[in-house]
């Protein structure tokens, strides 16, 4: 077991859109983070300016930095991956998400670390198989993904789970969180994969109109596509609970457990903005029908079971928040 003495926390993808808020907050509470990401040439930087960081490190050198350092790391945060469900190039998905989470959580395992890392609730396909996060290799295998990146991240979850099963050797504590919907501040270096909240409300505080898909399944209406939105700062809190329960290990929903249609979260935002909304209906593009997603909702009943016990925001909440948060960056 590591000493306290060399307690440090690799983050990976901690200057990204829920690294950030991770590796901010866990930084502002005193501990020795250290960022695995690329910062680029734009702003993504900014994520990360408020954080009092041990080190930062480009992730092509992270293995040898981790031959340097990695008797001091005793907890790794993997959110570091290509989220982008239109992703077409699979070489890379197989290289960002899927290579580098295998490595790690060899490294984890040999080492004894803690692992922490990102799943997607893009593993449960159209939903047909439900949305319980059953970590068995049986309950997984029905699982359908129906995009490339939600296939690399069930990959590797069906990785894990075969490990378990099989015996062989794991982290000293490991969780997967799938990660639903999530939005927040912090973001925009995500350009047109922001998330769907992000986008209706900074349009609508611009003044825009807000663009939605109409549906083109009779069960739904036009906007009453339903998500299971999740505010970032409750998915900080999952991972702030997990860090202090060492011994709870599994796979996880990381969801609010109600599901809310993009119509709602329009008029959730216009309503913080004292205003009416207007909405744009336009067709779904046909390159993403095949893999469109008309209902998430997560069950939280086994996170809930191991003990988080913390509300979530409601909608209504998180939009609100982010909408005074976006408009005290702009001051």
């Amino acid at each position: 077991m590591k000493g306290a003495i060399d307690d440090l926390i690799l983050i990976t993808g901690g200057a990204g859109f829920i690294g950030s808020h991770i590796a901010c907050d866990l930084a502002s509470s005193g501990e020795r983070v250290v960022v695995a990401d690329l910062l680029g040439s734009e702003e993504k930087w900014r994520n990360l300016a408020a954080a009092s960081l041990f080190d930062i490190v480009r992730p092509d050198a992270l293995f040898p930095w981790l031959e340097r350092h990695g008797e001091r790391v005793s907890r790794v945060i993997h959110m570091g991956a290509i989220s982008s469900t239109a992703e077409r190039d699979i070489d890379r998905l197989l290289t960002a998400n899927i290579r580098l989470s295998l490595d790690l959580w060899g490294w984890c395992a040999q080492n004894r670390a803690r692992m922490i890392y990102a799943s997607s609730a893009a593993t449960y396909g159209d939903g047909s198989a439900g949305f319980v996060d059953d970590e068995t290799p049986q309950a997984l295998a029905r699982l359908a993904p129906r995009n490339a990146y939600g296939w690399s991240k069930h990959f590797f979850d069906r990785r894990v789970a075969a490990d378990k099963a099989a015996g062989r050797p794991l982290p000293r504590q490991w969780a997967g969180l799938k990660f639903f919907n999530v939005y927040g501040t912090k973001e925009a270096h995500k350009g047109p994969m922001q998330s769907a909240v992000g986008r209706i409300c900074r349009s609508l505080a611009a003044g825009e109109p807000v663009t939605l898909f109409r549906s083109h399944n009779p069960l739904f209406p036009d906007g009453g596509q339903k998500r299971d939105f999740i505010h970032v700062e409750d998915c900080v809190a999952i991972v702030r609970w997990l860090l202090a329960n060492p011994q709870t290990s599994g796979l996880f929903n990381a969801g609010t457990g109600v599901a809310r249609s993009f119509l709602e979260v329009a008029e959730a935002a216009a309503a913080a903005l004292g205003r009416a909304p207007e909405i744009r209906l336009i067709d779904t593009p046909q390159e993403y029908r095949k893999a469109y997603q008309y209902f998430t909702e997560a069950d939280t009943a086994k996170l809930r079971k191991a003990g988080f016990t913390a509300p979530f925001h409601t909608l209504e909440e998180g939009v609100r928040a982010l909408l005074a948060a976006e408009a005290s960056r702009a001051l």
